[in-house]
């Protein structure tokens, strides 16, 4: 793409967005206080939110911020790398990341990106809403696929699976058959079933896990964005778990941007990271030839931390030449086996 064809795609955004822009630039969203998690859907681009800074207050933790600010443990921590979770000295700025990318995926009902450890629910035209997570860990995989929302408990009854069960007993501390609600039930006061065997959206007990891998493979929220969703959330909602740890989109300016999360460690062997995020930001182009700076990019995948960085050279930086398929094997260090996920 060359700089008159980027010119008129800024143009052609900044057009095409109407009123959206407006709400995505902060004109018109103060008129309007949106709810925990809510943004409104850009009509063209796909980066909602912005990041911002806060002051830590005397006895606040970073994870006491992170749920005021609708955050998960690891993308506080990795937008904040130098700044303590548990101990962080009162009046230190800390960076809340709350700008996202939205998901290559249909938007359509609920969408779960693994790797982001983030929700995104398509609940009305014209709006998306998002919350921070927790999955599988490793050995406890949350399955990808789509599927659909079923049942609505409230208050449900825990029975913890056979593992746990033999796990626990080999500590000589075998749990009950089956924990009732309450302040000890994991599940929290409300769990989606979904159409998959034993995995559910549900609360948890333990806020401050919500954004690690820490669950058996079902999806936990925090207690406020669960109790939210159960509310409005209709049995049989579209479900598509997709695992992208790299994701690119375009910004209402017509600027390109890139967001990088640490891979799951089952999924590593899979693909090929560099190349993947290659191919992605090839796909945000299309046909035309991407001004890219391909250094940022790698620095980028090799260092993920969450944050929206743009990879467009600006007007007065030499463009670094665009990577030749025949120099694949050169550029990523032998022959790669790219996996289907």
């Amino acid at each position: 793409m060359n700089t008159t064809t980027l010119a008129r795609r800024t143009a052609r955004c900044a057009i095409t967005l109407g009123l959206s822009a407006l709400l995505a630039t902060g004109a018109l969203a103060e008129e309007r206080e949106w709810p925990r998690g809510h943004f409104p859907l850009p009509e063209a681009g796909n980066v909602i939110g912005e990041n911002y800074t806060v002051t830590v207050q005397e006895g606040e933790t970073l994870v006491d911020l992170a749920r005021t600010h609708n955050v998960g443990y690891e993308a506080i921590r990795m937008a904040n790398p130098d700044v303590s979770i548990w101990a962080p000295f009162a009046s230190t700025e800390v960076t809340i990341p709350n700008q996202h990318i939205l998901p290559d995926a249909e938007r359509e009902g609920i969408v779960i990106n693994l790797s982001e450890m983030r929700l995104y629910y398509y609940s009305a035209p014209g709006i998306v809403e998002t919350y921070p997570i927790s999955v599988g860990r490793d050995g406890f995989s949350t399955p990808v696929g789509v599927t659909r929302t079923t049942v609505k408990v409230k208050d449900p009854h825990w029975s913890p699976p056979r593992s746990m069960r033999e796990e626990a007993a080999a500590r000589g501390e075998p749990p009950p058959a089956v924990v009732p609600p309450g302040p000890d039930n994991p599940l929290g006061r409300h769990a989606i079933l979904l159409g998959i065997p034993s995995y559910l959206i549900h609360g948890t007990n333990r806020p401050d896990g919500v954004g690690m891998r820490a669950s058996r493979g079902c999806i936990r929220m925090f207690p406020e964005d669960i109790e939210s969703l159960y509310e409005r959330v209709p049995s049989g909602t579209r479900v598509n778990i997709i695992d992208q740890p790299f994701k690119a989109g375009w910004a209402p300016d017509g600027t390109l941007y890139a967001q990088s999360f640490p891979p799951l460690e089952e999924n590593e062997a899979s693909f090929e990271p560099l190349l993947n995020a290659i191919e992605t930001v090839a796909r945000a182009f299309g046909d035309e030839q991407p001004p890219v700076d391909y250094a940022r990019l790698r620095e980028l995948v090799e260092q993920p931390d969450g944050l929206i960085v743009s990879l467009l050279h600006t007007a007065d930086e030499a463009p670094t030449p665009a990577a030749p398929p025949l120099e694949v094997d050169g550029l990523f260090g032998g022959e790669l086996e790219l996996g289907a996920r």
